[in-house]
Protein backbone atom coordinates (compact mmCIF):
# COMPACT_ATOMS: atom_id res chain seq x y z
CA UNK A 1 0.00 0.00 0.00
CA UNK A 2 1.55 3.16 -0.82
CA UNK A 3 2.02 6.34 1.90
CA UNK A 4 -0.73 8.64 0.35
CA UNK A 5 -3.45 5.82 0.31
CA UNK A 6 -2.38 5.92 4.06
CA UNK A 7 -2.89 8.75 4.41
CA UNK A 8 -6.37 9.72 2.34
CA UNK A 9 -7.65 6.64 4.26
CA UNK A 10 -6.67 8.03 7.56
CA UNK A 11 -8.05 11.37 7.03
CA UNK A 12 -11.12 9.69 5.62
CA UNK A 13 -11.09 7.78 8.74
CA UNK A 14 -10.57 10.64 11.76
CA UNK A 15 -12.48 13.36 9.66
CA UNK A 16 -13.33 15.29 12.92
CA UNK A 17 -9.71 15.90 13.29
CA UNK A 18 -8.62 16.84 9.93
CA UNK A 19 -11.67 19.22 10.56
CA UNK A 20 -10.69 20.79 13.01
CA UNK A 21 -7.06 21.13 11.53
CA UNK A 22 -8.45 22.63 8.45
CA UNK A 23 -10.43 25.21 10.83
CA UNK A 24 -7.94 26.39 12.76
CA UNK A 25 -5.28 27.02 10.09
CA UNK A 26 -7.95 28.40 7.90
CA UNK A 27 -9.17 30.85 10.48
CA UNK A 28 -5.18 32.45 10.56
CA UNK A 29 -5.22 32.35 7.22
CA UNK A 30 -8.31 34.19 6.02
CA UNK A 31 -7.40 37.17 8.97
CA UNK A 32 -4.06 37.68 7.01
CA UNK A 33 -5.89 37.77 3.50
CA UNK A 34 -8.26 39.64 4.94
CA UNK A 35 -6.49 42.37 6.92
CA UNK A 36 -3.72 42.61 3.77
CA UNK A 37 -6.52 42.89 1.43
CA UNK A 38 -8.18 45.63 3.36
CA UNK A 39 -5.05 47.86 3.60
CA UNK A 40 -4.25 47.00 -0.48
CA UNK A 41 -7.72 48.06 -1.05
CA UNK A 42 -7.61 51.44 0.74
CA UNK A 43 -4.17 52.16 -0.19
CA UNK A 44 -5.10 51.63 -4.02
CA UNK A 45 -8.15 54.09 -2.85
CA UNK A 46 -5.93 56.51 -1.36
CA UNK A 47 -3.87 56.60 -4.21
CA UNK A 48 -6.03 57.19 -6.89
CA UNK A 49 -7.52 59.78 -4.50
CA UNK A 50 -3.80 61.52 -4.78
CA UNK A 51 -3.54 60.89 -8.07
CA UNK A 52 -6.59 62.59 -9.49
CA UNK A 53 -7.99 64.87 -7.04
CA UNK A 54 -6.03 68.17 -6.44
CA UNK A 55 -2.51 69.73 -6.20
CA UNK A 56 0.68 68.47 -4.75
CA UNK A 57 2.93 71.62 -5.65
CA UNK A 58 1.89 75.00 -5.91
CA UNK A 59 4.14 77.80 -7.91
CA UNK A 60 3.68 81.12 -6.26
CA UNK A 61 6.09 84.34 -6.89
CA UNK A 62 8.56 85.23 -4.89
CA UNK A 63 7.53 86.80 -2.17
CA UNK A 64 9.94 87.75 1.21
CA UNK A 65 7.57 88.85 3.42
CA UNK A 66 5.66 86.80 5.78
CA UNK A 67 1.33 86.63 5.11
CA UNK A 68 -0.10 87.85 8.47
CA UNK A 69 -2.97 85.56 8.57
CA UNK A 70 -4.56 82.11 9.29
CA UNK A 71 -7.31 79.51 8.16
CA UNK A 72 -8.32 83.02 6.05
CA UNK A 73 -8.43 85.24 8.89
CA UNK A 74 -6.14 88.12 8.05
CA UNK A 75 -4.32 89.41 10.97
CA UNK A 76 -2.10 92.54 9.53
CA UNK A 77 -0.85 93.91 6.73
CA UNK A 78 -2.19 93.77 3.07
CA UNK A 79 -1.76 90.69 1.02
CA UNK A 80 -1.15 91.83 -2.30
CA UNK A 81 0.78 90.04 -5.19
CA UNK A 82 3.80 92.39 -6.47
CA UNK A 83 4.29 90.41 -9.37
CA UNK A 84 3.26 87.69 -11.51
CA UNK A 85 4.69 84.77 -13.44
CA UNK A 86 5.06 84.91 -16.53
CA UNK A 87 2.79 82.15 -19.08
CA UNK A 88 5.94 81.84 -20.97
CA UNK A 89 8.33 80.48 -18.53
CA UNK A 90 5.68 77.92 -17.80
CA UNK A 91 7.72 76.16 -20.65
CA UNK A 92 10.53 75.28 -18.63
CA UNK A 93 8.47 73.00 -16.88
CA UNK A 94 8.50 70.48 -19.59
CA UNK A 95 12.12 70.35 -18.97
CA UNK A 96 12.70 69.09 -15.33
CA UNK A 97 13.95 65.56 -15.55
CA UNK A 98 10.20 64.33 -13.49
CA UNK A 99 8.15 65.67 -15.92
CA UNK A 100 6.52 62.28 -16.26
CA UNK A 101 5.36 63.01 -13.31
CA UNK A 102 3.11 65.56 -13.78
CA UNK A 103 -0.15 64.77 -14.46
CA UNK A 104 -1.54 68.26 -14.75
CA UNK A 105 -0.55 72.07 -14.73
CA UNK A 106 -2.92 74.50 -13.43
CA UNK A 107 -1.90 78.23 -14.25
CA UNK A 108 -4.71 80.71 -12.34
CA UNK A 109 -4.33 84.59 -12.23
CA UNK A 110 -6.32 86.35 -9.93
CA UNK A 111 -7.67 89.73 -9.44
CA UNK A 112 -10.43 92.20 -7.85
CA UNK A 113 -12.99 93.62 -9.77
CA UNK A 114 -16.24 95.51 -9.51
CA UNK A 115 -19.34 93.18 -10.06
CA UNK A 116 -23.04 94.29 -8.93
CA UNK A 117 -21.53 97.44 -6.96
CA UNK A 118 -19.18 95.21 -4.88
CA UNK A 119 -15.67 93.82 -4.93
CA UNK A 120 -15.36 90.15 -5.92
CA UNK A 121 -12.19 88.15 -6.27
CA UNK A 122 -12.14 87.06 -9.76
CA UNK A 123 -9.89 83.65 -10.66
CA UNK A 124 -8.76 83.37 -14.42
CA UNK A 125 -8.25 79.15 -15.20
CA UNK A 126 -7.23 77.31 -18.00
CA UNK A 127 -10.76 75.39 -17.91
CA UNK A 128 -9.70 72.18 -19.88
CA UNK A 129 -7.07 71.63 -16.57
CA UNK A 130 -8.84 73.09 -13.55
CA UNK A 131 -12.21 71.60 -13.68
CA UNK A 132 -10.64 67.73 -14.22
CA UNK A 133 -8.15 68.39 -11.38
CA UNK A 134 -11.00 70.05 -9.07
CA UNK A 135 -13.02 67.06 -9.41
CA UNK A 136 -14.62 67.54 -5.99
CA UNK A 137 -16.29 70.81 -7.67
CA UNK A 138 -19.75 69.87 -7.58
CA UNK A 139 -21.45 72.68 -10.42
CA UNK A 140 -24.93 73.24 -11.00
CA UNK A 141 -24.85 74.17 -14.83
CA UNK A 142 -21.49 73.54 -16.41
CA UNK A 143 -18.18 74.86 -16.42
CA UNK A 144 -17.20 77.82 -18.22
CA UNK A 145 -15.41 77.46 -21.96
CA UNK A 146 -14.23 80.86 -23.60
CA UNK A 147 -15.10 84.00 -23.78
CA UNK A 148 -17.66 85.79 -21.41
CA UNK A 149 -18.74 83.27 -19.05
CA UNK A 150 -18.20 82.52 -15.52
CA UNK A 151 -18.96 80.53 -12.82
CA UNK A 152 -20.19 82.09 -9.75
CA UNK A 153 -19.08 80.68 -5.91
CA UNK A 154 -21.51 79.92 -4.05
CA UNK A 155 -20.90 82.78 -1.36
CA UNK A 156 -20.65 84.71 -4.36
CA UNK A 157 -23.71 83.79 -6.01
CA UNK A 158 -25.57 84.60 -2.46
CA UNK A 159 -24.48 87.74 -2.04
CA UNK A 160 -24.78 89.13 -5.75
CA UNK A 161 -28.33 87.08 -6.21
CA UNK A 162 -26.98 85.07 -9.48
CA UNK A 163 -28.68 82.21 -10.40
CA UNK A 164 -27.90 80.16 -13.06
CA UNK A 165 -28.76 82.29 -16.75
CA UNK A 166 -28.34 85.83 -15.21
CA UNK A 167 -26.16 88.12 -17.29
CA UNK A 168 -24.04 89.81 -14.91
CA UNK A 169 -22.02 93.40 -16.02
CA UNK A 170 -18.24 93.78 -15.96
CA UNK A 171 -16.06 96.91 -16.53
CA UNK A 172 -19.28 97.22 -19.49
CA UNK A 173 -19.06 93.97 -20.70
CA UNK A 174 -22.08 91.60 -20.18
CA UNK A 175 -21.37 87.91 -18.63
CA UNK A 176 -23.37 84.95 -18.73
CA UNK A 177 -23.57 83.01 -15.33
CA UNK A 178 -23.10 79.08 -17.11
CA UNK A 179 -22.66 77.46 -13.73
CA UNK A 180 -23.03 77.98 -9.89
CA UNK A 181 -20.50 76.09 -7.63
CA UNK A 182 -22.07 73.97 -4.71
CA UNK A 183 -20.28 75.50 -1.62
CA UNK A 184 -17.01 74.08 -0.79
CA UNK A 185 -16.37 75.38 2.70
CA UNK A 186 -13.16 77.36 1.30
CA UNK A 187 -12.08 79.96 -0.91
CA UNK A 188 -13.27 79.15 -3.95
CA UNK A 189 -16.69 79.85 -2.32
CA UNK A 190 -16.14 83.55 -3.25
CA UNK A 191 -15.05 83.59 -5.89
CA UNK A 192 -15.95 84.30 -9.70
CA UNK A 193 -13.67 81.93 -12.16
CA UNK A 194 -13.62 82.90 -15.79
CA UNK A 195 -11.40 81.27 -18.68
CA UNK A 196 -7.57 82.10 -18.26
CA UNK A 197 -7.23 84.94 -21.02
CA UNK A 198 -10.41 86.81 -20.39
CA UNK A 199 -9.53 87.47 -16.57
CA UNK A 200 -6.57 88.28 -17.72
CA UNK A 201 -8.08 91.19 -20.23
CA UNK A 202 -10.21 92.22 -17.15
CA UNK A 203 -7.56 92.27 -14.99
CA UNK A 204 -4.98 94.30 -17.40
CA UNK A 205 -2.41 91.08 -16.69
CA UNK A 206 -1.58 90.18 -20.50
CA UNK A 207 0.74 86.87 -20.48
CA UNK A 208 0.84 86.38 -16.17
CA UNK A 209 -0.46 84.10 -14.01
CA UNK A 210 -0.57 84.80 -10.04
CA UNK A 211 0.09 81.36 -9.40
CA UNK A 212 0.46 77.52 -10.78
CA UNK A 213 -0.80 74.58 -9.18
CA UNK A 214 1.17 71.19 -10.25
CA UNK A 215 -0.27 67.46 -9.77
CA UNK A 216 1.90 64.72 -9.38
CA UNK A 217 0.97 61.42 -11.00
CA UNK A 218 1.31 59.18 -8.66
CA UNK A 219 1.28 59.12 -4.33
CA UNK A 220 4.64 57.91 -4.15
CA UNK A 221 6.68 60.93 -6.37
CA UNK A 222 9.66 61.95 -5.97
CA UNK A 223 7.74 65.50 -4.80
CA UNK A 224 10.74 67.05 -2.92
CA UNK A 225 13.33 66.01 -5.47
CA UNK A 226 10.12 67.41 -8.18
CA UNK A 227 10.33 70.64 -5.72
CA UNK A 228 13.86 71.41 -6.07
CA UNK A 229 13.92 70.66 -10.13
CA UNK A 230 10.94 73.34 -10.73
CA UNK A 231 13.14 75.88 -7.88
CA UNK A 232 15.94 75.87 -10.62
CA UNK A 233 14.10 76.30 -13.78
CA UNK A 234 11.98 78.78 -11.82
CA UNK A 235 14.48 80.60 -9.59
CA UNK A 236 12.08 84.08 -9.19
CA UNK A 237 8.80 82.02 -8.12
CA UNK A 238 8.15 79.84 -4.88
CA UNK A 239 7.45 76.46 -5.12
CA UNK A 240 6.07 74.18 -2.47
CA UNK A 241 5.31 70.78 -1.58
CA UNK A 242 1.41 70.27 -0.55
CA UNK A 243 2.14 67.52 2.08
CA UNK A 244 0.26 67.28 4.94
CA UNK A 245 -2.78 65.75 4.27
CA UNK A 246 -1.03 63.24 1.83
CA UNK A 247 1.08 62.30 4.29
CA UNK A 248 -1.23 62.46 7.23
CA UNK A 249 -3.33 59.79 5.09
CA UNK A 250 -0.52 57.58 3.77
CA UNK A 251 0.53 57.16 7.90
CA UNK A 252 -2.66 56.28 8.80
CA UNK A 253 -2.55 53.77 6.29
CA UNK A 254 0.81 52.61 7.12
CA UNK A 255 -0.29 52.17 10.64
CA UNK A 256 -3.13 49.96 10.05
CA UNK A 257 -1.00 47.41 7.64
CA UNK A 258 0.99 47.58 10.65
CA UNK A 259 -1.76 46.42 12.72
CA UNK A 260 -2.50 43.82 10.22
CA UNK A 261 0.60 42.04 10.06
CA UNK A 262 0.43 41.97 13.96
CA UNK A 263 -2.36 40.37 13.92
CA UNK A 264 -1.66 38.30 10.90
CA UNK A 265 1.42 37.17 12.61
CA UNK A 266 -0.39 36.45 15.86
CA UNK A 267 -3.08 34.59 14.30
CA UNK A 268 -0.94 32.59 12.70
CA UNK A 269 1.30 31.69 15.58
CA UNK A 270 -1.77 30.61 17.22
CA UNK A 271 -2.89 28.03 14.18
CA UNK A 272 0.63 26.78 14.68
CA UNK A 273 0.45 25.64 18.28
CA UNK A 274 -3.31 24.21 17.37
CA UNK A 275 -1.46 22.42 14.31
CA UNK A 276 1.13 21.05 16.86
CA UNK A 277 -1.21 20.22 19.74
CA UNK A 278 -3.49 18.03 17.63
CA UNK A 279 -0.60 16.40 15.38
CA UNK A 280 1.07 15.37 19.04
CA UNK A 281 -2.50 13.96 20.24
CA UNK A 282 -3.03 12.52 16.53
CA UNK A 283 0.74 10.50 17.15
CA UNK A 284 -0.28 9.71 20.37
CA UNK A 285 -3.46 7.86 19.49
CA UNK A 286 -1.83 6.35 16.16
CA UNK A 287 1.38 4.20 18.77
CA UNK A 288 -0.01 0.57 17.37
CA UNK A 289 -1.03 1.33 14.31
CA UNK A 290 2.78 3.19 13.33
CA UNK A 291 4.28 0.18 15.78
CA UNK A 292 2.35 -2.19 13.22
CA UNK A 293 4.16 -0.75 10.00
CA UNK A 294 7.65 -0.61 11.58
CA UNK A 295 7.46 -3.85 12.25
CA UNK A 296 5.80 -4.59 8.60
CA UNK A 297 9.40 -2.98 7.71
CA UNK A 298 8.30 0.56 7.20
CA UNK A 299 11.40 3.02 7.44
CA UNK A 300 11.92 6.09 9.95
CA UNK A 301 11.88 7.67 6.59
CA UNK A 302 8.16 6.44 5.73
CA UNK A 303 6.67 6.88 8.83
CA UNK A 304 8.46 11.11 8.96
CA UNK A 305 6.56 11.34 5.43
CA UNK A 306 3.63 9.43 6.52
CA UNK A 307 2.84 12.47 9.02
CA UNK A 308 4.12 15.55 6.76
CA UNK A 309 2.34 14.49 4.26
CA UNK A 310 -0.90 14.42 5.98
CA UNK A 311 0.05 17.95 7.45
CA UNK A 312 1.02 19.21 3.66
CA UNK A 313 -2.69 18.05 2.71
CA UNK A 314 -4.48 19.69 5.71
CA UNK A 315 -2.60 22.45 5.61
CA UNK A 316 -3.16 23.14 1.67
CA UNK A 317 -6.74 22.50 1.93
CA UNK A 318 -6.73 25.40 4.53
CA UNK A 319 -5.06 27.36 2.50
CA UNK A 320 -6.97 26.88 -0.27
CA UNK A 321 -10.17 27.68 1.54
CA UNK A 322 -8.40 30.50 3.94
CA UNK A 323 -7.72 32.50 1.22
CA UNK A 324 -11.66 31.93 -0.11
CA UNK A 325 -12.87 33.26 3.25
CA UNK A 326 -11.04 36.05 3.05
CA UNK A 327 -11.50 37.57 -0.45
CA UNK A 328 -15.34 36.76 0.49
CA UNK A 329 -14.76 38.76 4.07
CA UNK A 330 -13.12 41.30 2.73
CA UNK A 331 -15.60 42.02 0.30
CA UNK A 332 -18.24 41.70 2.26
CA UNK A 333 -16.28 44.49 4.61
CA UNK A 334 -15.46 47.02 2.05
CA UNK A 335 -18.71 48.80 1.60
CA UNK A 336 -18.60 50.06 5.12
CA UNK A 337 -15.02 51.11 4.37
CA UNK A 338 -14.13 54.41 2.88
CA UNK A 339 -18.15 54.83 2.02
CA UNK A 340 -18.14 51.49 -0.70
CA UNK A 341 -15.60 53.47 -2.85
CA UNK A 342 -12.74 51.00 -2.27
CA UNK A 343 -12.39 48.17 -4.40
CA UNK A 344 -11.20 44.64 -3.86
CA UNK A 345 -8.49 43.44 -6.99
CA UNK A 346 -7.02 40.22 -7.61
CA UNK A 347 -3.57 39.64 -6.46
CA UNK A 348 -2.01 36.62 -8.07
CA UNK A 349 0.91 36.86 -5.10
CA UNK A 350 -1.30 37.34 -2.03
CA UNK A 351 -3.22 34.17 -3.19
CA UNK A 352 0.04 31.79 -3.93
CA UNK A 353 1.70 33.14 -1.09
CA UNK A 354 -1.40 32.55 1.39
CA UNK A 355 -1.14 29.04 0.56
CA UNK A 356 2.70 28.14 0.57
CA UNK A 357 2.21 29.75 3.81
CA UNK A 358 -0.21 28.04 5.40
CA UNK A 359 1.39 24.75 3.98
CA UNK A 360 4.88 25.83 5.46
CA UNK A 361 3.15 27.11 8.73
CA UNK A 362 1.76 22.94 8.96
CA UNK A 363 4.47 21.55 7.72
CA UNK A 364 6.71 23.30 10.75
CA UNK A 365 4.35 22.55 13.05
CA UNK A 366 4.03 18.83 12.41
CA UNK A 367 7.84 18.86 12.18
CA UNK A 368 8.48 17.59 15.52
CA UNK A 369 5.23 15.24 15.63
CA UNK A 370 6.65 13.46 13.13
CA UNK A 371 10.29 13.38 14.25
CA UNK A 372 8.47 11.57 17.28
CA UNK A 373 6.83 9.47 15.17
CA UNK A 374 9.46 7.83 13.12
CA UNK A 375 11.29 7.44 16.35
CA UNK A 376 9.31 5.12 18.22
CA UNK A 377 10.43 1.98 19.14
CA UNK A 378 8.12 -0.78 16.84
CA UNK A 379 8.48 -3.29 19.64
CA UNK A 380 7.40 -0.99 22.66
CA UNK A 381 4.56 -0.20 20.11
CA UNK A 382 3.16 -3.42 19.63
CA UNK A 383 2.85 -4.36 23.33
CA UNK A 384 -0.16 -1.99 23.64
CA UNK A 385 -2.17 -4.29 20.99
Amino acid sequence: MRLEHIVFHHLKRCKGRAAFLVIGLLIGVSTVVTMLSLSDALGRKAQHELENFGANIVITPHNDQLELSYGGIQLGGVNLVSKEISETSLGKIDSIPNRRNVAAIAPKVLGVIQAGGRDVMLMGVDPGVEFNLKRWWSIDGRPVAQGRELVAGALVAQSLGLKLGDQLMIQNQQFEIVGVLSKTGSQDDQLLISPLQTAQNLLTKPGVVSLVEIAALCHDCPVDDMVKQLQTVLPDADVQAVQQVVKTRMHALDQFRLFAWGVAVTVILIGALLVFVTMMGSISERTREIGIYRAIGYRRSHVLRLILVEAGIVSAIAGVSGYLVGVLATVCGLPLLEGGHASWQWDPLLAAGAVIAAIIVGLLAAIQPALRASRLDPSEALRAL
